[in-house]
């Protein structure tokens, strides 16, 4: 048995997307199992943190996620549409949201089946990678197969077995808490938390020391 990391992970993070496939990559290098669980992103579970966060904050943020992307030499565009319903201006977040309960509960199904990492690593590249209009058509569809899942049959589940999957999305955000952080993404190796996506080269330095190794070619 190969080494066990469990990954806590939001549709609405653009940090989140920008770490995904270099999770992925880690998973089919090494010796190591990566337990994507997805949680409400802080528009859900504090919808007023954008109204009192720093007025410099959302600015950085997005000078920063572009810049990041470039490092990396990963697609990225603003979201068409958002995740999350919120007013720009205000920062306000709309009370009625379309997308976030579905895309959380589909990521949180595809746990359920080992498939979160893959499932939510082929969304986040919609979402965040320029696709317009993700949520029509048949780019989930298409995500979904890319991911060896069947959309009709999670999709029937999110709505079927709602209230189950946000009990088991809740659990996964008090785990995220009793590991240390609050925030996404972040990578817990043996109860330690690696928060952001420019901890995971230092994640893997743990790793190694436990033991850590490549897969065998």
């Amino acid at each position: 048995m190969g080494l066990q990391a469990d990954v806590f992970w939001s549709f609405r993070s653009p940090y989140s997307y920008l770490a995904t496939r270099r999770y992925s990559a880690l998973a089919q290098q090494y010796d190591l199992t990566i337990n994507l669980r997805p949680v409400y992103p802080l528009a859900i579970r504090e919808p007023d943190f954008f109204e009192r966060s720093h007025p410099n904050w959302l600015r950085y943020t997005f000078t920063d996620m572009f810049r990041v992307a470039q490092f990396h030499g990963i697609p990225f565009g603003p979201p068409r549409p958002d995740p999350i319903v919120q007013d720009v201006r205000t920062r306000k977040i709309a009370d009625e949201q379309p997308y976030i309960f579905r895309l959380t509960r589909l990521g949180q199904a595809a746990a359920r089946r080992g498939k979160s990492l893959a499932f939510c690593d082929e969304v986040s590249r919609l979402i965040w990678g320029g696709a317009e209009n993700w949520h029509e058509g048949d780019h989930l569809a298409g995500a979904a197969t890319r991911a060896g899942l069947d959309l009709i049959e999670i999709d029937a589940e999110a709505i079927r077995h709602a209230e189950a999957l946000d009990a088991e999305i809740a659990e996964n955000q008090a785990a995220l808490e009793a590991a240390g952080h609050w925030g996404v993404p972040t990578l817990v190796f043996e109860g330690e938390p690696f928060f952001g996506q420019d901890r995971i080269d230092m994640a893997v330095w743990r790793m190694q020391q436990k033991g850590l190794v490549a897969r065998e070619t």
